[in-house]
């Protein structure tokens, strides 16, 4: 049985092609089981770039359920993507309920500010003193709301426990490296960021 990590792209129409395809072949190249999840009702989901993207199951077709403790929930942004992802009951339930159990979960751009919020973030504040994120400029009100200190955008990438964020389409890439990194270690994401010329 393979008990490696595996990592969950889930798209909603109008997200932000970078921020999810850049994570998603670095996750390939990593040897990482991926499963790309429309949360629509059809498998072609359209970026707010108008390029369409075939996800390999729809939220219907998928058991949420499935999802380990050990595996990773990633959240594009883009708008409104990121608005549709926050809107989905059943995505963001079970979102909630694998952070509750120890799992991890990583958001880019809009999405820290609008689907990692409706975590309980400021008991995680309370727990550890602080909580350090990041997010796309002008979507740190909900955060900081929770007593999160949302870390300069042009540093790219911010971890923090089992909290993995990133500003913008600009640091996809190094967003993408990081969940590698919190699979397979170090040494992978090195592999991997020099076969891209990094």
């Amino acid at each position: 049985m393979n008990t490696q990590p595996r990592a969950f792209i889930f798209l909603a129409e109008g997200f932000e092609i970078t921020e999810a395809m850049a994570p998603a072949d670095i996750l390939i190249r990593g040897g990482i089981e991926l499963n790309i999840i429309s949360i629509g009702s059809s498998h072609a989901v359209t970026s707010a770039q108008r390029i369409s993207v075939n996800a390999e199951s729809t939220l219907d077709e998928y058991p949420l359920n499935d999802i380990r403790k050990e595996d990773i929930m990633i959240f594009p942004g883009g708008m409104p993507g990121t608005s549709n992802l926050a809107e989905c009951a059943p995505l963001m339930n079970r979102m909630q309920r694998h952070f509750a159990e120890g799992g991890t979960v990583a958001a880019i751009c809009a999405a820290p500010g609008l689907v990692l919020s409706m975590l309980p973030l400021e008991k995680v504040v309370e727990a550890r003193g602080s909580l350090r994120m990041t997010c796309y400029e002008g979507f740190e009100p909900a955060l900081t709301a929770k007593g999160v200190t949302v870390i300069d955008q042009r540093q790219g990438v911010v971890e923090d426990g089992n909290i993995i964020t990133a500003s913008g389409p600009g640091h996809a890439i190094a967003f993408g490296l990081k969940i590698l990194e919190r699979i397979s270690g170090a040494e992978a994401a090195s592999t991997i960021a020099k076969a891209l010329m990094l």
